[in-house]
């Protein structure tokens, strides 16, 4: 802007705490704020005699407002304005509509963490915790909660954990024995398909290549893992995402082929605790520890943002990673050493079971598959799924393709997650889902 239009002597305030330059500075950004993108300022020696200081003055501030991108300062040319906001400053992302019902599989109930219990565990382990246990962490995981947690997973799950390792959750662990599967000469994965997808991006991140094997209603076509493949990361206590539970028949040809070709079974344990019509299925692990590493987390029974989780892995696969803070660690330690995780399990299977019972109820006479568990189920559709999910979308419900667990696609139908769902909210998002789907 010229000077005829701006009197900077006038309109520069000078005062306050701080060096020249610093007032200055501060001064130019209050003063420019009204001034538009590419006004020009006053040359420093044009300024510095208005306001009668060094011309050091001014080009010290003027350096301190181009590095913070209020000005624009070229060779040759007038200093001018650079608004932030303008095309100088990076777009603020457009706030995304989040919908009203959200039925995307993956997440717990969130308004039911047992914030009081967990924050008792934490205070706990503040008050007792020796001062030792404040110096560099076993990359393994703090003994406390190892054996905490081989005695939950003998006593729940059935499983045989002779020594437990902390991580950081199912995706980590299942990224640390790729890593040494493959250092060990195995450099390829069969996975179920349909499947997890991140996993499955994990592994392949990792530099595995990627077998799909299909899922039917036994679970696990273990006929038709690719020769020459020899390990395979499956869900064999409530398939993800069919819900399917691996047969008996196919349980026994799984461990039977980990056998024969001298290979490893990894086995994502990650919501066994939630079987409503019986008691769930025992590990894959139990039955022959040397040849399944098996791995939980408390990403469906708590919530993901803890960042704990386990893995029981046989020696020769064991990989070298980080454990999650010591803290949390003995906050989880305490919490299920006191009964709350236990309470907490209850509670939520109860919470969940009477959920899904709505829910189905409230779907009416549609086509649903899955058994009785878990945080999700199918809901097979008469149209092209991305159709429906678009509408779903466009009347507030957020709802999965089920082809987005898939390597190929395949027939239509949904992942419908209630997991996080709010009891209230069960019966109009039905309704709006049969609207779309219809």
């Amino acid at each position: 802007m010229a000077r005829s239009q701006t009197n900077w002597g006038v309109l520069l305030d000078l005062s306050g705490p701080g060096p020249k330059h610093a007032q200055l500075a501060r001064a130019l950004r209050t003063a420019i704020r009204g001034l538009e993108d590419g006004a020009a300022v006053p040359p420093s020696r044009q300024l510095a005699a208005d306001l009668g200081c060094s011309r050091w003055v001014v080009t010290q501030a003027y350096a301190q407002l181009v590095a913070e991108g209020y000005l624009d300062g070229r060779t040759g040319s007038a200093t001018r304005v650079r608004r932030i906001g303008s095309a100088a400053e990076p777009k603020r992302p457009v706030p995304v509509e989040q919908p009203r019902y959200d039925l995307a599989p993956g997440l717990p109930d969130l308004r039911h963490f047992p914030r009081q219990r967990w924050a008792d565990a934490v205070r706990g382990v503040l008050t007792t915790v020796p001062h030792t246990d404040f110096g560099l962490p076993d990359p393994a995981g703090h003994p406390r909660l190892r054996a905490t947690l081989a005695d939950y997973l003998r006593r729940v799950r059935g499983a045989a954990p002779g020594d437990v390792l902390i991580c950081g959750g199912v995706t980590d662990g299942v990224t640390r024995v790729c890593r040494a599967l493959q250092e060990q000469g195995i450099t390829r994965l069969a996975v179920e398909d349909p499947g997890w997808t991140r996993l499955r991006r994990a592994a392949a991140n990792t530099g595995m290549a990627i077998d799909p094997v299909p899922v039917d209603g036994e679970g696990l076509d273990v006929e038709r893992i690719p020769a020459g493949t020899r390990a395979v990361l499956v869900t064999p206590a409530h398939q993800f995402p069919t819900g399917t539970v691996l047969s008996p028949r196919r349980r026994a040809d799984l461990m039977a082929w980990a056998r024969d070709v001298d290979g490893l079974v990894l086995e994502d344990d990650y919501d066994a605790e939630f079987r409503y019509d019986r008691r769930p299925v025992g590990t894959l692990q139990g039955t022959d520890p040397g040849r399944v590493a098996l791995f939980g987390s408390v990403s469906k029974t708590l919530g993901p943002a803890l960042g704990l989780g386990w893995a029981v892995i046989p020696p020769q696969w064991t990989a070298d990673g980080h454990a999650p803070p010591v803290l949390d660690q003995l906050a989880l330690a305490g919490f299920v050493e006191s009964g709350g995780y236990d309470r907490h399990l209850r509670a939520a299977r109860l919470r969940y079971r009477a959920r899904r019972d709505r829910l189905v109820a409230a779907l009416g006479n549609v086509h649903l598959s899955g058994v009785a568990a878990g945080l999700h189920l199918v809901l097979h559709l008469e149209r092209e799924a991305a159709e429906v999910v678009r509408e779903a979308r466009a009347k507030g419900v957020k709802v999965t393709d089920l082809d987005d667990y898939r390597v190929a696609p395949g027939e239509p139908a949904l992942v419908l997650g209630y997991g996080n769902l709010a009891d209230n909210a069960v019966e109009p998002a039905a309704r709006l889902l049969r609207e779309a789907a219809g």
